[in-house]
This record gives structure tokens, C-alpha cells and sequence, in this order.
């Protein structure tokens, strides 16, 4: 039965939050505002948060900077994973991976469904993990926040977590860097 194991100790994440979007600010960003208070309200560290216009360069430029400092284990970007002209956060990210979390679009899609039916599928939700950093792109509002959080991520961050959690294989992460190419 997958749980918190008690005798495991919490290792807390420093986690950066990035908000792709042409209309909000941090000042009236709600679905920032989600992800930092939960995810500091479950012991981790919010290492950085920034808000960026749809506008894949500048989307990359900011994610690339987190994923080259060691401060930061982990990225949750909110918004620009629908289907308009502007929504360009997968097309942005995506190639930044080194592997992709297949499963994470499908658990979240079964997560919303009961709540938003069919309209579940207008969103590109992804994941995947580049420069040994983990990457959650969500969409941009605070519902679908609630539930990655909820539903995914609180158990997933978090080393007390069985049968098994990504922070237990975090230093494993680069070892293909470690090995060099072609070893």
C-alpha cells in the first residue's frame, strides 16, 4: 500500500516556480501563489520564482538558468500548456529534457477528470528531468495546481514516500554525466 514511511526522515527540496503568462505579475499571480504556499506548507524550500511572457526564448533562458544552479532541485512552471497561439510552454521545455516523464501527463489527466471531464484534455501537461533537475510543467490555473500538487507531486517530492519517490533517486540523476560519453 504506497504511504509515508514514518521511519524515514523528510528531505526537503528547494523547488522554483516559474509563471509563463502575458497578463499576470507575482502581485496577482494566483497559480504561483498556489504551488509556493503548498509546496513550502510540506517543508521544502521555494528557491526562486519568477513570472515570463508566453515567448518560448524567454521561457527557456529562465528554465536553463535554474536547471544550471545547484540551488535549485526542482521546477514547477504554471501556465502555457494549452492550445492558443501564445500557449508555447511544452515546445519551450520539452527539448531542454534529457528523459521524459511519460506517466506524469497520464496521472494528472486521471486526476482531473472527475473534476473537469473531457475539458482535461485542452491541457499539455509534462514532465521530465534535464541537468539532474526534475521539471513539472502545469497549466496556469489554480485548480490544475492544486491537483499535480495534490494528486502527484506532494508524494513524489517527498523521501518518506513508498514504494518509491523521486527524491530517493535524485543522486542518481547524473550519473551518465559522471560515466562521460560513450561509457
Amino acid at each position: 500500500m504506497p504511504g509515508i514511511d514514518e521511519s524515514r526522515t523528510f528531505v526537503p527540496l528547494k523547488i522554483a516556480v516559474l509563471t509563463v503568462s502575458d497578463t499576470r505579475g507575482l502581485n496577482d499571480d494566483r497559480s504561483g501563489d498556489t504551488l509556493a504556499e503548498r509546496l513550502t506548507k510540506a517543508g521544502h524550500t521555494l528557491a526562486a520564482r519568477a513570472v515570463v511572457t508566453d515567448d518560448v526564448e524567454g521561457i527557456r533562458v529562465q528554465v536553463r538558468a535554474w536547471i544550471d544552479d545547484p540551488g535549485v532541485d526542482a521546477i514547477i512552471t504554471t501556465g502555457g500548456t494549452g492550445f492558443t497561439g501564445r500557449d508555447v510552454t511544452p515546445e519551450a521545455i520539452e527539448p531542454l529534457f534529457e528523459k521524459r516523464m511519460e506517466g506524469f501527463s497520464t496521472v494528472f489527466h486521471t486526476i482531473s477528470f472527475p473534476k473537469i471531464g473531457t475539458s482535461t484534455i485542452q491541457s499539455r501537461a509534462t514532465a521530465g528531468v534535464a541537468g539532474a533537475t526534475y521539471i513539472f510543467v502545469l497549466p496556469g490555473s489554480p485548480g490544475a495546481c492544486k491537483d499535480a500538487w495534490d494528486g502527484i507531486l506532494v508524494h513524489q517530492l517527498d523521501y518518506r514516500y513508498r514504494p518509491c519517490n523521486f527524491v530517493e533517486i535524485m543522486p542518481r540523476l547524473d550519473e551518465h554525466l559522471r560515466r562521460g560519453a560513450g561509457a
